[in-house]
């Protein structure tokens, strides 16, 4: 009886944690998946001359789940030759499987490849284009990057990896593993291994990160025996390796912690977990034994010996063969450099605040959220590609003067026909800043502002019922004193250069200070500052001479929204991030905001007609010699010492903002031709690669002839260099060059 009661007490004892640990255990991990919000890109076309390469197309493919095969058999698949791609997309609008055709795509030749053709595989028939689906940017989860994947949709060699190095016996334990158990003391006290071996199973792990804290004392290690012993008895093995794999932490990049398998593999290869290879997958399964010592970002050399050691733990385990490890020991790491930032980690915090802002708690209910955006993934890419190799050119710039810290950038692209936010880059590192410049920082815009003053010129001329301002209206640019209310105001022109009688077309092609100066005083400095409040961005510009050279502070955001005036005919265009909310399967349309009329659209004409000239002849002229062949208009900007350097530039389908200079406000010393001009080439060079040149609608009420700059006139037949200058129809020269 003695010894019974204890066993009766003890049993009860039992039953009472088994019971309570069971309820922590359900309450926790029962049920379905946690549900975490989630972030959408726009969905990606491929149409016939789009400027597209095979990489940049399996790289779309990755962000969308399809799976790499040798030869395509279903939807979500693809396989990649020198110049070919072959795919399905997934069924879409009602659409069935058997619906979706193989489409070959075929890529021309060169540096510059386009699509050349789009075929049904099976006839032989065009396709007129492919739309792959809407790509999830991430999952929301405070201070995490996450993606929940299924189980069966994880490759066997994925799994194969992690088990082989972290729990061989898993499919054969209760919970917690007695012979790995014993071996790992008998090796501990041999010490045969340069470290202490662990023998803690995967359900160990995921009770001990799950539900304990990480002290280590033996009544904690007997309670995580005991949990995991319950908890293999409330899932099937195959639901604990699927909890285990995507959950399993991974390391962190920047503010992150990465979850799970599907989130390395993105970050770490910018792949789908389907089309890791057998090398990258015994990478990610290496990192879990130690995330910050074994990171391949930081640590690669520890982090290959490791994906070695996994290598060879999955051929003694029998996953792989002797020769299989070989071969993967001899590949490098293979890492993307860059992955996290070409999830638009910038744009998801901007939306991410957005959302909060219209639906307070939002994502954080604990409610399935998918948020729609307009981001485009595939400018995204090339945005920051741009970025950096733009400041790296920066970087070389500045390299023998004393500078603190390291200047920064931002980029902002949008279609200006209707607002739509393309791509955002807010620095030129979200791991290392996580601070957007593309929306916070507010700076002077300097002379990208010029284009609102001659276009408040043209308009109050109109107002008042005059013709004597055209773009060809000279005016003498000569050092000048204007007067600020009582006090003098003497600026000075970019390295003290004046050109004496110059036309306004030149000066703003040129970017002289002291015309639009002129030109703002002439039409009035309080017009000039009525226009910018109309259009409603930014701080108030005050009504001095300095208005002209832009000194009042906006956002490169705020910037791009008032240069869609340009693009609109004289209507400014609200720019929009978020499309639509799914909550629970009810979806709530954004809608997007009015668009305003601020300015007349034949004189916005004149003016964008004048920023065409910058990209042909002045400031902006680099980014032809550079290769950008397409009819543009834009404005370069460079502030007063130096400090902020930009350069705005647009096509009738696509505008981009781009602004350099360092976070304290310290003197950059380049211009903006110098420092932003080349990151909006590259970008607007690559993103737009393959698409015709296409004009500018002109208003009713503009002309365009042909001029001979140099005196203004008509040009006649033997001028040299004739140019195609806009004018309203009654303020056309009437008279013909006789110079030449």
């Amino acid at each position: 009886m003695s010894v019974l009661i204890p066993a009766v007490l003890g049993l009860i004892f039992i039953g009472y944690l088994w019971a309570t640990y069971g309820a922590q255990i359900d309450a926790r991990l029962g049920g379905e998946q946690r549900v975490i919000p989630r972030i959408f890109g726009r969905p990606f076309q491929l149409r016939p001359g789009q400027g597209l390469t095979p990489i940049q197309l399996e790289q779309r493919l990755n962000d969308v789940g399809y799976a790499s095969r040798t030869v395509v058999e279903g939807p979500g698949e693809f396989s990649i030759g020198s110049s070919v791609v072959v795919l399905r997309a997934r069924a879409a609008g009602g659409a069935t499987a058997e619906e979706t055709p193989t489409v070959r795509v075929e890529f021309s030749k060169g540096t510059t490849p386009v699509i050349s053709k789009l075929l049904d595989q099976e006839t032989g028939r065009p396709v007129p284009r492919v739309v792959l689906e809407a790509p999830m940017l991430t999952a929301v989860a405070s201070g995490e990057k996450r993606r929940f994947t299924a189980l069966p949709t994880i490759p066997p060699h994925v799994r194969q990896a992690v088990l082989a190095i972290e729990d061989r016996r898993f499919y054969e334990h209760p919970g917690i593993d007695v012979i790995r158990a014993l071996g790992a003391i008998v090796t501990n006290l041999r010490g045969d291994k340069p470290y202490l071996v662990g023998a803690s199973t995967l359900t160990q792990q995921i009770v001990k990160n799950t539900f304990l804290t990480p002290e280590k004392k033996m009544r904690r290690k007997v309670q995580e025996q005991f949990m995991s012993v319950v908890l293999e008895s409330r899932f099937t093995k195959d639901q604990i390796l699927e909890l285990y794999l995507n959950e399993v932490v991974l390391g962190q990049r920047g503010p992150f912690a990465i979850h799970g398998v599907a989130e390395a593999a993105r970050i770490f290869f910018g792949k789908d977990v389907k089309n890791l290879t057998l090398a990258e997958a015994a990478t990610i399964a290496g990192v879990i034994q130690s995330p910050s010592r074994l990171s391949p970002f930081r640590n690669p050399d520890r982090a290959r010996e490791r994906r070695d050691v996994v290598l060879g733990a999955m051929a003694d385990s029998g996953y792989i063969t002797a020769e299989a490890a070989a071969d993967g020991r001899q590949r490098p790491l293979g890492l993307a450099a860059r992955a996290l930032e070409t999830e638009a980690p910038y744009f998801v915090d901007y939306i991410s605040r957005q959302v909060e802002d219209r639906y307070a708690g939002l994502l954080s209910q604990g409610v399935a959220v998918d948020v729609f955006t307009t981001i485009d993934l595939h400018y995204q890419r090339l945005a920051e590609e741009a970025v950096a190799q733009g400041m790296a050119q920066v970087d070389q710039q500045l390299a023998n003067r004393r500078r603190t810290g390291a200047p920064q950038a931002a980029l902002v692209a949008v279609d200006p026909r209707t607002g739509e936010i393309l791509a955002m880059v807010g620095g030129r590192a979200y791991n290392q800043s996580q601070y957007n410049r593309a929306v916070t920082t507010r700076r002077q815009p300097g002379s990208v502002f010029k284009p609102f003053v001659y276009l408040a010129a043209f308009d109050q001329m109109v107002t008042e019922g005059r013709d004597d301002l055209t773009p060809l209206t000279m005016v003498v640019d000569e050092p000048t004193v204007f007067m600020d209310g009582s006090r003098p105001y003497e600026p000075r022109n970019y390295q003290n250069d004046y050109e004496g009688p110059i036309t306004l077309r030149r000066a703003l092609t040129t970017s002289r200070n002291i015309v639009a100066i002129k030109v703002a005083e002439r039409t009035g400095y309080d017009h000039v500052a009525a226009l910018w409040q109309r259009i409603g961005v930014g701080t108030p510009a005050k009504p001095y001479p300095s208005i002209a050279l832009g000194v009042f502070e906006a956002s490169p955001l705020e910037i791009a929204t008032a240069y869609t005036l340009f693009a609109n005919a004289g209507t400014v265009r609200p720019l929009l991030g978020l499309t639509r909310i799914v909550e629970d399967g009810t979806p709530h349309r954004i809608a997007a905001g009015r668009a305003t009329s601020v300015a007349r659209p034949d004189t916005t004409f004149l003016v964008t007609d004048m920023m065409r000239a910058v990209m042909n002849e002045g400031t902006g002229a680099g980014a032809r010699r550079n290769g950008f062949r397409l009819d543009a208009a834009g404005k370069s900007g460079t502030t007063n010492d130096q400090r902020d350097a930009w350069f705005v530039g647009f096509t009738p389908d696509l505008l981009t903002v781009v602004w350099v200079g360092f976070d304290d406000n310290q003197p950059l010393g380049l211009g903006g031709s110098q420092a932003a001009l080349p990151i909006w080439t590259a970008f607007m060079r690559t993103a737009l690669a393959g698409r015709s040149s296409r004009s500018f609608a002109v208003p009713e009420g503009v002309v365009q002839v042909e001029i001979d700059p140099t005196t203004g006139l008509l040009a006649g037949p033997n001028c040299p260099t004739p140019v195609r200058v806009a004018f309203l129809e009654d303020t056309v020269p009437r008279h013909v060059c006789d110079r030449h």
